[in-house]
């Protein structure tokens, strides 16, 4: 890496590719999500980013969101594009990781060499796995573990050689440079070695998102970049602070993991605009609905249906952390917030948000806030949300985008010819042989 400071890296998220009955063909979905992510790379987006939750959203918590297979979608945006990055979500409690290797190696081989993956643990769909019990936290960071090690150990131990073109187009692969890992571990046991060859990054971006202690203590010892939602300054200082502090326990260099933060937003030209769009957006919010999404974010369980509105929460209703098991780096940031006693109706606005970052300003005033956290050293890659939507999306890449420009804290261009230049992470280490554990680019 130069001696210049790296810019901030952006990511927007991957629109549906879906189908919908009414729809004037059966491709229109797939069209549209393509023509957004042509879009996004003309505006020199670093990536696209898909989430993923395993299950049908019959309370209609989550929208659209995780509605689509992850890596298909972006196996086919990949051939829509040429330089954006591309973002799977997965799970680790509900994979594979000898599959997840070989699926995610295959997308980089298809994309050019722009494939990423986001380790999840997943709080949501144990009634299609299995028993239908969700595993504690604690046993879920244990296999996610595990899973990353897998992965990075089977795409470690494939020679980077492994592979040549024939005189007749075709690839040979020498097996004898395809490596075992003999991996045996508490949850998975994988002799290997991967058959997917060494894919053009040799080893595909990991990303991980997780913001509970166990969470961060895995993002700090394998992640490249670890995804949080941190609302405030003060909660990103926090969470960097302790993230760094155990990367360096762990022998990292190079400031990895990068920190990304989602953005949300409201978008407007003026400071009455602004004022126009917020009102409007709190008027369209149902809150009987919004109810039911607090309760989601407080780690579900409590009935909120028959408190007032324009009240606090009552203490006896909240949870402990330890009860809960699922996503308690969010349930951590609601609690936060129905102890400043805040009413329920702010609650419920707040949970629009799910606990993201969320700033209502004229693209001046975002980049206001953007640089403040850039410059503090809390955030290296940004989601930003606005693409697709009608009423924002002119003031995100015409507005948000040219600001943070002119600032020079975003890139002009893509920097390199992988996902992996492009966010500038440091080179990995050489190949090791397959005698170990990648470790993540140690010191």
């Amino acid at each position: 890496m130069s001696g210049a400071r790296r810019r901030l890296k952006t990511l927007v998220g991957a629109a549906s590719v879906l189908y919908a009955s009414g729809d004037t063909d059966a491709a229109q979905g797939i069209r549209r999500a393509a023509a957004l992510a042509r879009k996004a790379e003309a505006h020199k987006v670093t990536g696209l980013f898909t989430a993923d939750l395993l299950q049908a959203d019959a309370a209609g918590l989550a929208g659209i969101t995780g509605s689509q297979e992850p890596i298909v979608a972006l196996a086919a945006l990949s051939q829509a594009t040429s330089r954006i990055g591309l973002v799977a979500t997965v799970s680790t409690t509900y994979h594979h990781p000898y599959n997840l290797a070989r699926l995610i190696g295959t997308l980089d081989h298809v994309s050019g060499g722009r494939a990423a993956w986001n380790a999840v643990t997943s709080s949501v769909g144990e009634e299609n796995f299995g028993d239908g019990a969700l595993p504690d936290p604690e046993r879920r960071y244990a296999r996610a573990t595990e899973f990353v090690e897998v992965v990075q150990a089977l795409f470690d131990a494939n020679h980077p050689g492994a592979t040549r073109r024939s005189a007749s187009g075709g690839v040979a692969v020498d097996p004898a440079r395809l490596g075992p890992i003999h991996y045996r571990g508490e949850y998975f046991q994988v002799e290997g070695p991967l058959n997917v060859p060494p894919p053009p990054q040799r080893i595909p971006v990991q990303f991980q998102a997780g913001q509970s202690a166990s969470g961060v203590t895995l993002g700090a010892r394998y992640a490249e970049v670890v995804y949080t939602s941190q609302p405030t300054l003060d909660d990103a200082r926090a969470f960097v602070t302790e993230l760094r502090r155990q990367a360096i326990g762990f022998g990292r260099a190079n400031r990895l993991p990068f920190v990304m933060n989602s953005f949300h937003s409201v978008i407007g030209e003026s400071d009455a605009d602004v004022a126009r769009r917020l009102r409007d957006k709190h008027e369209r919010i149902d809150y009987e609905q919004g109810r039911l999404k607090l309760a989601d974010m407080l780690g579900g369980g409590i009935d909120l249906r028959n408190l007032p509105l324009d009240e606090p929460l009552p203490e006896s209703l909240l949870p402990t952390i330890d009860s809960v098991h699922r996503r308690r780096g969010r349930v951590a940031i609601f609690l936060a917030y129905a102890r400043q006693r805040l009413s329920l109706r702010e609650l419920i606005i707040r949970a629009q948000e799910t606990g993201h970052w969320f700033v209502a300003g004229t693209p001046e005033q975002l980049a206001d806030a953007i640089e403040e956290r850039y410059r503090a050293g809390f955030v290296d890659v940004l989601s930003l949300h606005g693409l697709g939507q009608p009423d924002q999306e002119d003031l995100l890449l015409n507005g948000l985008l040219p600001e943070l420009r002119r600032r020079e804290l975003i890139d002009a261009d893509y920097v390199g010819e992988d996902f992996r230049s492009n966010l500038e992470l440091p080179p990995l280490q050489a190949w090791s042989g397959g005698n170990g554990l990648r470790a993540a680019n140690e010191g």
